[in-house]
């Protein structure tokens, strides 16, 4: 699964494999501005406190039973 952080103004921030290191690629609304390689270099482009974790809430036939399961 992807970690994924979203920000105003369509910034989006995903991790990315780059030489063989993890970085930080930040794009906007889809275009690529930036591979950054620590959350300092990050903060110059955006006010972390404004990005949301991305979570993938998972749905089918599975998460349907334990939905249930757990309705009293």
């Amino acid at each position: 699964m992807e970690t994924r952080w979203v920000g105003s103004d369509g910034l989006e921030v995903t991790v990315a494999v780059r030489g063989g290191g993890q970085v930080l690629r930040l794009s906007r609304h889809g275009t690529h501005l930036a591979d950054l390689y620590s959350v300092d270099e990050l903060r110059r482009f955006v006010d972390l406190a404004d990005l949301c974790e991305v979570i993938t809430v998972p749905f089918g036939e599975r998460a349907a039973c334990r939905r249930h399961e757990a309705v009293p």
